[in-house]
């Protein structure tokens, strides 16, 4: 799997991508092979549907969860706590960074952009498409290019990640990747998984679907209010 590949994973995404979610599922499958795994969520800017409200799930399944002390704050320059720096300096854990609000947010990796450069690391754009600005190839291009320019990173990947929480229907998630093909032709960057909600993933959707990998996702992020 492509996630289990690297050392680090960093995930960004537009607003309302489920770039979170699929922080924390990420997670939960490289625990499987890996004996020590975090996840840092460094969501500077948005306070919902964020990875650190998944941190019970996470540390039942023995998953380290680092939380930034600016988090659900209204700080603009994050200051990294020493523990963000775990994954860099010990080469027992694996990892994924959750990085929040789209290129605003992206201006993280800037700091740790000598750092991330000497391990193996992929950063990977989630896109639901059904969400305003990344509906057609244009807006997904355009916010990819964003991010590329706030993190310094080239984007090694995209996750389709089409759903409408709880009304998602297969034909939303088949119709959301066909787009994601398009754009992964045009842009140059490849499509490598198409998640799909574990309620709905029936066998004859799965064998449908064209992405190289399939993220099987249970929901565990709700509204924090």
């Amino acid at each position: 799997m492509f996630y289990d590949n690297k050392k680090l994973n960093i995930i960004i995404g537009a607003y309302g991508s489920g770039k979170s979610e699929i922080s924390v599922n990420l997670a939960l499958l490289m625990k499987k092979s890996s004996e020590k795994v975090l996840l840092a969520d460094m969501d500077i800017v948005n306070p919902f549907y964020r990875s650190a409200d998944a941190k019970e799930i996470l540390e039942k399944e023995g998953i380290r969860v680092i939380i930034p002390s600016y988090a659900n704050s209204n700080v603009d320059a994050p200051v990294l706590t020493g523990e963000m720096y775990v994954i860099f300096d010990d080469d027992s854990y694996k990892g994924v960074f959750d990085i929040g609000g789209e290129d605003m947010g992206a201006n993280v990796l800037g700091s740790l952009k000598s750092r991330i450069s000497k391990i193996d690391c992929g950063l990977y754009m989630v896109v639901n498409t059904l969400r305003p600005f990344t509906s057609d190839i244009e807006g997904i291009a355009r916010e990819a290019s964003a991010l590329q320019d706030a993190s310094g990173m080239k984007i090694t990947g995209y996750i389709n990640n089409t759903n409408l929480l709880e009304d998602t229907s297969p034909e939303n998630i088949l119709e959301g990747e066909a787009l994601m093909l398009k754009t992964a032709e045009l842009t140059g960057i490849p499509l490598v998984a198409t998640a799909v909600y574990d309620k709905i993933a029936t066998s004859k959707l799965l064998s449908s679907l064209r992405a190289p990998e399939i993220i099987t996702v249970k929901r565990t992020i709700y509204y924090n209010y």
